[in-house]
């Protein structure tokens, strides 16, 4: 199951995902782990290229992730990919992340 966190307000409202890896203000109930994108990365609502915008993470970076799902399938660099890493309030392509096909989140931490 993935986390989510309201959000309040317009553009001071602060998302969860946007902390830096480490920084949460409570221990999560479910595993974590730290990604790094090598770009700046958009975070969309859902897994998908066209959904709704909530952020962007820097490149280089430190995010805490949850898990990964299968989303739209995503061409940059020359690299195609439809795996999408969940953080507690939306979803990036796995393209733009340091690491494997699952932006160095394990195989087994699917959604």
């Amino acid at each position: 199951m993935r986390r989510t966190s309201a959000v309040i307000g317009t553009a001071a409202a602060t998302l969860a995902f946007l902390a830096p890896a480490g920084m949460a203000a409570a221990a999560p109930a479910e595993p974590s782990y730290t990604v790094v994108p090598y770009e700046n990365v958009n975070v969309r609502q859902l897994p998908q290229k066209n959904s709704a915008y909530l952020a962007t993470l820097t490149a280089g970076r430190s995010y805490t992730a949850y898990c990964w799902t299968i989303g739209e399938s995503i061409t940059d660099h020359g690299i195609t990919n439809n795996i999408w890493i969940s953080f507690a309030d939306g979803y990036s392509s796995a393209v733009y992340f340091k690491g494997d096909q699952y932006g160095n989140l394990p195989a087994s931490a699917k959604c």
